[in-house]
């Protein structure tokens, strides 16, 4: 099948999917930036149908900001970036309502980029690194003062990105890049990524999955809107430049097989985030290469260009899972599998950050 074709059988399933809820007239999400100089968190509103991006709050942070993390009531946990010293959490308003700071010693465990609420609502897990010995942890925290109370290891280093599967435990994309104690690289050193699943409350190891290709680092994860599948974005570290470029951008474990279903290589190596997109599949911003890049299960091979911008990372689905929000260099964006794309400018020029999430609205 060519792929204009395989693109027009795709949008022709995404559109046959059942009727969805009217959609909000405006999506509410955070997302970090730094501006003036100064890294900040920020709360946005985005009325994509009449073309409108509102800045609701600009909270000035103690450093770079990674991962964010939506809560309940509107509010959202903003994370440092690797080797992260800091855990903020933000009321609806964008009040800063928590902080959390590292100690100074120098084995204190360090912030990876992400964290995520407990089942129970009332516990944060976050993903860490052992400075002394490179091994990745996982804290739980309370979520109401952020301090720690309990911690286990992720069997793996340098873990990444964590979700919740079910029967109460979590995955977790083990990057199993080797690092300094600021979080550099040490080049020329072994690879070891891996996906496992751990129980959330003991962190016994259920589960361990790891790609053929042990270049490739696991990093970022998303669920597919039906839970069918996990999908994985890549991140290439072959010492080669022709062999990172030609690699692929995903891996979806579907049932108990973690599998590269696609080998092509638009994406340059490297995928910054990834999204659940309509009809089961995903949305990947391969962000070196200025494009938004659909994978979807009816066409397990094909990689689909959807969106073509400057910096794309930031990836959040939108419009009940119908389309994909996406941040980028100059702004907001949004793919829609049944709509025209829109676009709308930052609302002052800034550098927007890895992430954005989808809030809640009071």
């Amino acid at each position: 099948m060519e792929r204009r074709d395989a693109l027009a059988a795709l949008l022709a399933l995404a559109a046959a999917a059942p009727a969805r809820a009217a959609p909000p007239a405006v999506e509410r999400y955070a997302t970090a930036w730094r501006r003036g100089g100064r890294d900040h968190a920020a709360l946005l509103d985005i009325d994509w149908a009449e073309g409108r991006l509102a800045l609701l709050a600009e909270v000035p942070l103690p450093g770079r900001a990674h991962g964010l993390e939506p809560l309940a009531d509107g509010g959202v946990v903003v994370v440092g970036n690797r080797p992260g010293r800091w855990l903020w959490r933000l009321a609806a308003d964008g009040a800063v309502v928590a902080r959390h700071a590292w100690p100074a010693e120098p084995g204190a465990r360090t912030l990876n980029g992400h964290a995520l609420v407990g089942t129970d609502g009332a516990t944060l897990l976050s993903t860490e690194t052992d400075p002394r010995t490179g091994r990745g942890w996982l804290s739980v925290r309370d979520l109401r003062t952020l301090a720690p109370v309990a911690a286990f290891e992720t069997h793996g280093s340098d873990p990444h990105q964590l979700l919740h599967a079910d029967g109460g435990r979590v995955v977790v994309a083990n990057g199993g890049i080797a690092r300094d104690a600021q979080g550099r690289k040490r080049e020329g050193e072994r690879i070891d990524s891996s996906l496992v699943l751990l129980d959330a409350a003991s962190g016994r190891l259920e589960g361990r999955w790891t790609l053929a290709d042990r270049e490739l680092s696991l990093r970022h994860l998303a669920w597919s809107h039906d839970g069918a599948r996990l999908g994985v974005a890549l991140q290439a570290e072959h010492a080669e430049p022709t062999a990172r470029a030609a690699a692929p951008l995903l891996a979806v474990l579907d049932g108990h097989r973690l599998l590269v279903p696609s080998t092509d290589a638009p994406g340059g190596g490297y995928a910054g985030d990834i999204a659940a997109a309509p009809g089961g599949g995903f949305v990947l911003s391969a962000q070196k290469a200025g494009r938004c890049l659909w994978w979807h299960p009816a066409s397990p091979g094909t990689l689909t260009r959807v969106a073509e911008l400057t910096e794309p990372c930031a990836l959040a689905p939108s419009d009940h899972g119908a389309g994909v929000a996406i941040g980028a260099g100059f702004g907001a964006a949004r793919w829609h599998a049944a709509e025209p794309p829109r676009m709308l400018a930052w609302p002052a020029p800034l550098a927007p950050d890895n992430h954005w999430v989808r809030l809640a609205r009071a």
